[in-house]
């Protein structure tokens, strides 16, 4: 019962919406631990078919929206990506405050095919943010998803299957950024930078970002797999390292008397000074304002290149390593609820795929073809045990009367010569003696060799009987037999695409499986919903048609038997004899 009581969804945003689903942002212990507040932080959502509904959605994810827990404010976000087909999706939430000390709920409201496009990156991520590139367009300069509009001056080819979506390879050319007034460097101010890297390999010298004004340099890059800043020619000391081939959170912060550098969201190496002042494009993956040749291209790929005009803080920046890469334990997902209430089966239905449904439309069939069977042959066995009970009264009533008074007699009704096989059993009899009077028999002294002959055409038509009442029974012994590997099937397809898809979108929560499994595992349990009900019709079926033979096997029986006393050759000698 429990699968079919709905639970009603009490508050609710807008009635426009049909469904909302609980997103938990947890910074704590529990979650990401991030060991500080994060404060405002743009939180990577990442949907998949294993914890969203794509088809409850329009297409193009237009119609969802990110609510406060108290269904009041609603917050920004930005589609990166959003693929119905693949069943992924990738979505940027600005959350106005991360706070370690307790988890944040809020909502996902979707489900309005009337709803207009609201994901805005230009609101989503502060305008702390001078460059922003997703890297989601691919043969075409990087675009800058803030206000500022620093798109990058050359075209790179873009990768699939990076952290976060699409990212870009580099090593063939550098990705020159603007020389813009929100980009420009005052000296002493403030700058962070950040970025995914995935070394192909780790040589001396590589550089991610570059940028020289006369003299003032600074320089972000891995020297032999070791991260490194350097500033007008001060580098840091080696710190944490990075792994070829492994994708990597690399972050430099500055103020006006420190350098940071970050790995994996932790401070790795830091410098005393302060940023020079600089006014010219930036190159990342190249040295291209240098001619001594002392530093070499970055090969390999990167992803979420992030440039910002203060220090961000410790907590923002270990916020977007660990919660922007495939572990990400910062966001967590509820169940799905629907405004007019939704049940739990309704929830297993709308998490499953089609390969699952295409399974469960042929249990279906399945189960509409056993129970069309077992409701024929109960009405079948039915009539026919009604109408030999109805025959078998009437011929025990013309007992010592002649055998074919109830052929001659026109007692029977039309029912019972449609419906009873003992009756078909008499007739063939009755017609065998008929015949044999016409060609000359005395059937007043019928041989053993003439009853022999007779009890034989009755087991042909209570053969034929028994056939007829076995017809389409093989049905059912299919339907039990092969309705549980028919779920089965579906079940170990549907969890390994569970798998899949959540390898692919780097979820690892219980709440991101947990539907498409309990949808797969709804394939197995609808295979033992047309096994059993099949099962038991079957034997009860079978107990019928056994009963029905058993019947019929006794009534040519008593027949021969009635026929050999009455007008069998020992009776006419025990006639003769009395007479002498």
């Amino acid at each position: 019962m429990s699968t079919i009581v709905p639970n009603l969804a009490h508050a609710w945003w807008q009635p426009d919406w049909a469904y909302r689903k609980q997103v938990t942002i947890d910074a704590g212990p529990q979650g990401a631990a991030l060991g500080a507040d994060a404060g405002r932080t743009p939180v990577l959502v990442r949907l998949h078919t294993g914890n969203f509904s794509f088809a409850d959605a329009s297409e193009t994810g237009a119609d969802i929206r990110f609510v406060t827990s108290d269904d009041k404010v609603v917050l920004n976000h930005q589609i990166e990506q959003f693929d119905p087909l693949l069943g992924i999706a990738l979505i940027w939430v600005d959350m106005p405050a991360v706070s370690a000390a307790a988890p944040q709920p809020l909502w996902m409201y979707y489900g309005n095919a009337k709803a207009p496009a609201s994901g805005n990156g230009q609101r989503t991520f502060d305008p702390d943010y001078t460059l922003i590139y997703h890297f989601g367009e691919a043969n075409v300069p990087a675009r800058d998803t803030t206000a500022y509009g620093n798109n990058a001056q050359t075209t790179v080819p873009v990768i699939d299957g990076t952290v976060i979506g699409k990212g870009v390879q580099l090593g063939a050319a550098p990705l020159m950024l603007p020389a813009s007034p929100s980009l420009k460097q005052e000296a002493g101010a403030p700058f962070s930078f950040s970025a995914w890297v995935r070394p192909d390999q780790l040589g001396p010298q590589q550089l991610l970002y570059a940028r020289r004004d006369g003299a003032n340099s600074l320089l972000i890059g891995i020297d032999s797999g070791i991260p490194f800043v350097q500033v007008n020619g001060q580098r840091t000391a080696p710190g944490q390292p990075v792994r070829a081939e492994q994708w990597s959170h690399i972050a430099v912060t500055a103020d006006a008397a420190n350098v940071v550098m970050y790995v994996g969201g932790r401070p790795s190496v830091s410098l005393p000074v302060a940023l020079p002042a600089m006014n010219t494009v930036a190159a990342v993956g190249d040295d291209v304002e240098s001619a001594s040749g002392e530093f070499r291209q970055f090969t390999g790929a990167i992803d979420e290149l992030r440039l910002s005009k203060v220090a961000r803080p410790e907590g923002l920046v270990m916020a977007d390593a660990v919660s922007q890469g495939s572990e990400s334990r910062l966001t967590t997902f509820g169940v799905d609820e629907q405004q007019a209430g939704k049940s739990h089966f309704g929830f297993i239905l709308s998490a499953m795929p089609l390969d699952a449904w295409l399974v469960v439309i042929v249990l279906g069939l399945m189960m509409a073809a056993s129970w069309a069977i077992m409701i024929n042959k109960s009405r079948t066995y039915g009539a026919i045990s009604r109408a030999n009970a109805e025959f078998m009264e009437h011929f025990h009533q013309t007992a010592g009367a002649p055998l074919e008074q109830l052929a001659v007699a026109g007692r029977l009704g039309a029912d019972i010569k449609r419906d009873s096989s003992l009756w078909r059993l008499y007739a063939v009899a009755i017609n065998e003696m008929n015949r044999r009077h016409e060609r000359g028999y005395d059937m007043n002294a019928v041989s053993e060799t003439t009853i022999g002959a007779i009890r034989a055409a009755m087991d042909g038509v209570m053969v034929r009987e028994n056939e007829r009442m076995a017809n389409r029974m093989n049905w059912l012994s299919t339907a039990i037999e092969g309705a549980p590997y028919v779920g089965l099937f579906g079940t170990v397809i549907g969890i390994m695409l569970v798998f899949v898809v959540a390898a692919m979108a780097g979820a690892v929560d219980i709440n991101s499986v947990a539907p498409g499994m309990a949808a797969a595992l709804l394939c197995t349990a609808a295979g033992l919903g047309v096994a059993i009900p099949a099962l038991f019709g079957y034997n009860w079926l079978a107990a019928r048609a056994e009963a029905i033979s058993a019947d019929m096997a006794v009534f040519v029986d008593e027949f021969a038997t009635r026929l050999a006393e009455e007008q069998g050759e020992g009776r006419q000698l025990r006639s003769v004899a009395q007479r002498a």
